[in-house]
């Protein structure tokens, strides 16, 4: 039986991918592994976002290609950067031995069968003529020479979302919450986005599929889901002609089970008034949101190909606060993008001190090859996005911790994610923290939490980013 090691990279889209990988595998005749000096085969689904994700993700597959040394047969590479750059990183990468593109991820079980046969085929032919040991699998483009060419997998980009309801993930994190894939690609085209090239258009998982998905987690243990997609407020418009990711709400919201709803990747242009209500009005839908503005002025988001404007975005988050007093908005921002001014980067900066999100995070503009802002004039250099980045995180850090003070003597439900013995100190989040993004709440309690419970508490102290509390 081989040993099967999988290793994640890049987004929280990636987990939920990988985890249904890792259900394939275990119903299969392999076995699953944590440590690669045992796998026979290691999987990396890979991100090439940007830049800085490409290459983590190429160090990663060479990291694993020495243990090739070892025990290890296979390496396969699979998921983002295998899809954007398969036309070249079959000649680039020698060690990995099947590329596995975004739409294929279901056929990783056949992948590693087809390797398997191809060795044995191999091995056979070697010893008939007479040649010692057993033949490696190594990149070639000679078919020819006794060596044998990767197998590539990638299947059609634009077609439907597979049928995934038979497929039982892996938890690969926290059992008590997962993260819930509603649809994969994008149709907007953003410049400055390699996106649609490497997972194509906008596609839903059709809503039974999402339902019977999230009846299974709820089953196994799963009280938070988180709602995710490259956007996920055109949920449904490709498969109803509509946008149904308020139905979807409210369909999720009556599993049993299900305590919360958390939403991420919300364009604010798409964010429409049956959406708002339903999340207003149920209960189990957290007023937290996702909602990606990436810059505040109307010149930058025309050259970004962003589809709203600086009063589209004072408008839709004023909407949501009229609607939802204590709603918490996440953003992002692109710092540095081509062209970008230092008036325009002050004004940013004015906009966001009048917006007072609750949290954002600042990433500085990557060049990515392919995409129509790469050729843009005006490209600045590192030293001024980063100066840039550091302005945006001072602001946004003297925003956050004026609003978790006004927190202070205030009580909210929280759920545990685990305890910090050292500090002897259970650590949670409230319905304002997206995990692994967002603060954290540091819980003093008298009795033992466990992992996944949903507590009442008062809050104490904050700082920051994070809060302190005390058990009530």
């Amino acid at each position: 039986m081989l040993n099967i090691l999988l290793v994640t990279l890049g987004c929280d889209k990636n987990t939920a991918d990988s985890e249904r990988m890792l259900g394939l595998i275990d119903k299969s005749e392999y076995n699953l592994v944590s440590d690669p000096e045992v796998a026979d085969v290691a999987i990396v689904n890979t991100c090439c976002f940007i830049e800085s994700a490409t290459q983590e993700s190429i160090d990663k597959l060479l990291e694993l290609a020495a243990y090739k040394e070892g025990r290890l047969k296979y390496l396969i590479c699979t998921g983002c950067m295998a899809q954007r750059f398969k036309d070249q990183i079959v000649k680039e990468l020698p060690e990995v031995d099947a590329f596995v593109g975004t739409m294929s991820l279901d056929s990783i079980v056949e992948v590693i069968s087809e390797l398997e046969l191809s060795r044995k085929q191999a091995n056979s032919m070697a010893d008939e003529s007479g040649i010692n040991g057993e033949v490696e699998i190594a990149l070639t483009n000679n078919e020819n020479d006794g060596v044998i060419s990767p197998i590539l997998k990638f299947d059609e980009l634009d077609a439907p979302y597979p049928d995934r309801t038979q497929i039982e993930r892996i938890v690969t994190e926290r059992p008590y919450l997962e993260y819930l894939k509603i649809a994969d690609g994008c149709d907007k085209r953003c410049t400055y986005c390699a996106i649609p090239y490497f997972k194509g258009k906008y596609k839903s998982v059709p809503m039974e599929s999402v339902i019977e998905e999230a009846k299974v987690l709820a089953a196994s243990g799963v009280k938070e889901l988180i709602l995710v997609a490259q956007e996920t407020t055109c949920y449904g418009i490709d498969l109803y002609g509509e946008k149904r990711l308020h139905i979807l709400l409210r369909e999720l919201s009556k599993i049993d089970g299900i305590e919360w709803i958390r939403l991420l990747y919300a364009y604010p242009e798409e964010i429409y008034p049956e959406l708002i209500s339903e999340m207003s009005s149920n209960p189990k839908v957290l007023h937290y949101i996702d909602m990606p503005i990436q810059h505040t002025e109307d010149d930058i988001l025309r050259r970004m190909g962003r589809r709203i404007d600086n009063a589209g975005i004072r408008r839709v988050v004023n909407e949501l606060r009229i609607n939802m007093p204590d709603i918490i908005i996440r953003s992002t921002i692109i710092t540095g993008f081509p062209g970008e001014t230092i008036e325009e980067h002050e004004k940013l900066l004015d906009t966001l001190a009048e917006l007072g999100l609750d949290h954002v995070g600042v990433f500085t503009y990557s060049q990515e090859d392919g995409t129509p802002a790469a050729t843009f004039d005006g490209q600045i250099d590192e030293d001024t996005k980063n100066e840039r980045l550091e302005d945006i995180m001072l602001l946004q850090q003297d925003i956050s911790a004026e609003k978790l003070s006004t927190y202070i003597d205030k009580a909210f439900n929280v759920i545990i994610d685990g305890y910090l013995p050292d500090d002897d100190v259970y650590v949670g989040r409230s319905y304002m923290d997206a995990p692994d993004i967002d603060g954290m709440v540091f819980i003093d309690s008298p009795r033992e939490l466990i992992s996944g419970e949903i507590v009442r508490v008062k809050i104490t102290d904050s700082d920051v980013y994070d809060l302190e509390a005390r058990l009530i």
